[in-house]
């Protein structure tokens, strides 16, 4: 036998069944949705011209008949062992090219559907919340539950009744790359749900995207075949909006003994369709070339939440903007993030979910050359979705150009810190596979070369733990500081100031304080309040709430941030407090 004669054989056992959908018209979106479904709106009549769909997503042995690489990562985590299952595992740029693939085989044109095709094909008629009505039968439900673990489950396609015209597992199994760019991000649609989601992420009109080189076992793809119509049927979603203000140069230096009045930072939105939670938490921030402070963080209801947005801030002139839109992957959770300003750019690091969880988390970074108002389109340095990738704010860069990045090690409270390092000016990561003592640890380089890190968790001999090491942060040693350790909804900072010494915050009985050494590390003479000794009622937010700063008493706990602008001044960010002070200040 031939071996064209064989793929042609191979082909017609291996080609997607395909269903014939009619042309015709339907109403896209929701009318009114709930703040986190904000891009389901509004809705609108589509008119869709007819096309073919794949009755099922593509299996196993399908996509392995372009790529048969792919068998590799059969059962990855548990998950799509079997030929009749729905591949996953595969990136927006890997559907795509196994459509051009399947195409110049057949000499038919297949492509991913445009979203419109794909709620219209859902649909099948149908204007309730999903094509079996306003319920989702739990006789289909695949482990609908947002799961920190995971739990296997058969992906096998076609094991329940198909909609009204013939199309199985439009709800749920994996969910299912789009064509369409998700409004003007970089982001690729996504629709369906999947398996470890909740079931309302199933709905008929729920959007969802990823960030295209994303692979992930939620994520998988079914084909169309037609040519593509000719106006974009997709809808579109709003980009970060921007606050841009003319900025001006930092002073040579700051006064002295500065403490300013402690401003809130975190301020809900002005009009517009910015998602604004009530828990705002995690903070990062660094100071713009222009004059200004890039102040950002996750709003959410739930930290386990898929409606976790990132949001910021600009400090401009004295006063904080309202909060705006900096970035989001729609449905995915969005814990952890970090900014560092260096000579020529701003790099800005993302965690990013598949799902709810923040356990298994891509690490992304983006780079901003006009002080953060624009940014490039993600990079996945860590693109598996692990552990080891929750990032902490406090990035540095070493004497000899390297740039060190602190990840929570996993998602429990004594998990520890990983580190992640770039040689190439963040072109390249590699994560040492080393653990830090303590989760959200702050991390300095001393004199000698040798790293320094401080953490939450881990105490030893009742204290809060410092682990020092001496070949680049492969391996450490592990000693108890004379500090009391930290607990919940408590994040410290340890930081090199511009003027030497080494500075920790961290809170105490009497709530937050600032410390300074001199010498490395080793001692650490200076230890102050961070008060002014005036009484001030302070909203915390987070975890932290309502509090009273007097002279014996700080804010009790907080997510600390912090940058010191060419001026000299520290900037503090506790989970939604800004304070400013300088050396002096502390020395006073």
């Amino acid at each position: 036998m031939s071996g064209s004669l064989l793929l042609s054989l191979l082909l017609q056992v291996l080609l997607p069944q395909m269903v014939e959908i009619p042309s015709g018209s339907f109403t896209m979106g929701t009318a009114q949705p709930p703040m986190e479904d904000w891009d389901e709106a509004p809705a609108r009549c589509i008119s869709v011209p007819a096309f073919r769909m794949s009755a099922t997503e593509i299996t196993n042995a399908q996509f392995e008949a372009f790529d048969p690489s792919h068998r590799t990562l059969r059962g990855y985590k548990g998950f799509s062992k079997a030929d009749d299952e729905a591949v996953v595992m595969v990136s927006w740029e890997e559907a795509t090219a196994y459509c051009q693939w399947l195409s110049q085989r057949t000499g038919r044109p297949f492509r991913l559907p445009t979203e419109a095709e794909w709620e219209y094909a859902c649909r099948a008629g149908t204007e309730s919340a999903y094509n079996t009505g306003d319920i989702f039968p739990e006789s289909q439900w695949k482990v609908q539950k947002n799961t920190r673990y995971k739990e296997p489950v058969s992906l096998q396609v076609a094991l329940f009744e198909p909609n009204a015209w013939g199309l199985f597992d439009m709800h749920g199994n994996v969910e299912e790359w789009c064509l369409d760019h998700y409004g003007n991000t970089e982001f690729r649609v996504v629709r369906g749900g999947s398996h470890n989601t909740p079931v309302r992420y199933l709905r008929s009109a729920n959007r969802s995207a990823s960030v295209p080189q994303d692979r992930s076992v939620l994520l998988g793809f079914r084909v169309v075949e037609g040519q593509l119509p000719g106006a974009n049927m997709a809808s579109s979603a709003p980009g970060s909006a921007k606050t841009t203000v003319p900025g001006a140069k930092w002073p040579s230096c700051a006064p002295e003994a500065l403490f300013a009045e402690p401003l809130p930072y975190v301020l809900p939105p002005g009009e517009g369709v910015t998602p604004f939670y009530a828990h705002n938490h995690q903070p990062a921030v660094t100071w713009t070339p222009d004059g200004d402070l890039l102040a950002i963080w996750f709003s959410t209801d739930a930290e386990a939440g898929r409606e976790m947005v990132v949001l910021q801030s600009r400090f401009h002139e004295g006063r904080w903007f309202p909060a705006s839109l900096f970035y989001k992957v729609p449905d995915r959770n969005m814990t952890g993030c970090a900014l560092l300003t260096l000579e020529d750019r701003i790099l800005h690091f993302q965690g990013i979910g598949d799902a709810g969880e923040w356990k298994d988390l891509a690490l992304g970074l983006r780079e901003s050359t006009d002080g953060g108002y624009t940014w490039t389109d993600i990079r996945l340095i860590e693109p598996e979705h692990e552990v080891r990738h929750q990032v902490i704010a406090g990035p540095i860069v070493t004497k000899d150009g390297r740039i060190l990045l602190c990840c929570d090690a996993g998602p429990g409270g004594q998990d520890g810190t990983s580190l992640h390092v770039s040689r190439d000016g963040g072109l390249t990561w590699e994560d040492t596979g080393s653990t830090i003592a303590g989760i959200h640890a702050g991390i300095v380089e001393r004199k000698d070369g040798s790293l320094m890190a401080f953490g939450r968790g881990n105490a030893i001999a009742g204290q809060m733990p410092c682990s020092i090491s001496r070949d680049g942060g492969y391996t450490w040693d592990y000693s108890a500081t004379e500090f009391p350790p930290i607990g919940s909804g408590q994040r410290l900072i340890l930081k090199r100031l511009q003027e030497g010494p080494l500075m920790l915050c961290s809170f105490g009985p009497d709530g937050l304080y600032v410390a300074l050494s001199y010498d490395e590390g080793v001692n650490w003479p200076v230890k102050k309040l961070l008060t002014d000794g005036k009484t001030r009622v302070l909203d915390g937010g987070a975890w932290t709430g309502t509090f009273t700063l007097d002279a014996t008493h700080a804010e009790p706990k907080g997510y600390l941030a912090c940058t010191q602008t060419p001026d000299g001044v520290i900037h503090l960010l506790s989970s939604r407090v800004h304070y400013r002070f300088n050396l002096a200040w502390i020395q006073e």
